[in-house]
């Protein structure tokens, strides 16, 4: 228990087998205009089901029971990559959300307490508010997000992309490739071998299908995959997700072929309307690692990178976990993965990637 000028509270872990906490904090998280979709219990809960990993919340709390802020947090143990506490895992963002400073100050204390409990020498906050302290490592340097308000209607859409990426547009446009959305298993089906064959292109083994499946079924209409295809034959899909008046695209696939047919500009061009149907505001197209060739592309649609402010810390003595596939150590790995038959690498992959978070 704390003392914050006058309000007591405390720290505690949620319950996250009780529904009716689940509900209180996701409401709590809805509310918030800050959060991201990463705060919300149901990421964490689907990330631990779809991965093998473990689920924590932290919830920081007023002597009344009302609450002050959250730390959604990720366990993961890997044999091939280690222990590391991770807010939150296989997301882009998902830190320290609250609504009183002092309360982020605790949050973090006590995830770094739990980070002890459970063995992990490295705990990594993505996003949200910086935690402060001489023991915390910013790492500003190595993601930036991309994200911009939608235009009025396609034609204000299109204007708002540079001349020469607006040519490429047209093109994927001209191409009349038929657009879907949904979340039924034949798209799910697709969207996973078209996302697998796609990061085995990359070198990178593939995350397990459950981890998708999971998160589409407990974000519910707040999910959904859009796809592209030409005469029948699946080119783009990228399941997305709604929060907070934005939709982001999230785990993107594209088979061979796709460049030539510009399908990813149709895909994401198709998308930009349907979330302004929907309702949407925002277009966030996520993160992307600096210096990279996908950061690159999402500038050529007027979208400028905003660096991300990840949180490390790590006992003294230790090494910080890094699983980043640019750093030297992974180079090599890389490479080799890239010349397994993709079978192979779709079979053995997530295992893999179940470590990675």
């Amino acid at each position: 228990m704390s003392v914050m000028t006058g309000l007591v509270f405390m720290v505690e872990e949620a319950r996250l087998v009780d529904p009716a906490i689940v509900a209180e904090i996701d409401a709590w998280v809805l509310a918030h205009p800050d959060s991201t979709p990463f705060q919300r219990p149901g990421w964490i809960m689907g990330v631990a089901a779809g991965t093998g990993q473990k689920a924590k919340m932290l919830v920081a709390r007023s002597g009344g029971g009302e609450i002050l802020g959250v730390l959604p947090l990720t366990f993961i143990k890997s044999a091939l990559f280690g222990r590391a506490l991770v807010g939150s895992g296989f997301a882009v963002d998902g830190g320290i959300l609250t609504t009183h400073r002092k309360a982020g100050e605790a949050l973090a204390d006590a995830a770094w307490t739990l980070a002890g409990q459970l063995g992990c020498d490295t705990l990594e906050l993505r996003g949200g508010e910086a935690p402060g302290g001489a023991s915390w490592q910013e790492k500003a340097d190595a993601y930036l997000g991309f994200a911009r308000p939608l235009a009025a209607d396609d034609e204000a859409e299109l204007k708002a992309v540079p001349k020469r990426h607006r040519a490429e547009i047209r093109k994927g446009l001209a191409n009349d490739l038929d657009f879907e959305m949904g979340r039924s298993k034949r798209l799910r089906d697709i969207h996973y071998r078209l996302y697998a064959h796609s990061v085995h292109n990359l070198g990178t083994p593939v995350f397990p299908r459950a981890l998708f499946e999971q998160v589409l079924d407990r974000f519910g209409a707040d999910a959904d995959i859009a796809m592209v295809s030409k005469d029948g034959k699946p080119l783009s899909a990228v399941i997305s997700l709604y929060h907070g008046g934005a939709c982001m695209p999230y785990w993107h696939g594209a088979a061979e072929g796709a460049r030539t047919m510009r399908s990813n500009e149709a895909l994401y061009f198709r998308l930009m309307g349907a979330a302004r149907a929907r309702g949407c505001a925002i277009f966030d197209f996520g993160r992307s690692k600096v210096g990279t060739g996908p950061a690159a592309w999402k500038k050529t649609w007027g979208f400028e990178g905003e660096p991300l402010g990840y949180y490390l810390r790590t006992a003294p003595g230790k090494e910080t976990r890094d699983v980043n596939p640019l750093s030297p150590q992974y180079r090599r790995k890389v490479e080799l993965w890239k010349k397994l038959p993709e079978p192979i690498a779709n079979l053995i992959g997530p295992h893999i990637a179940r470590g990675l978070g």
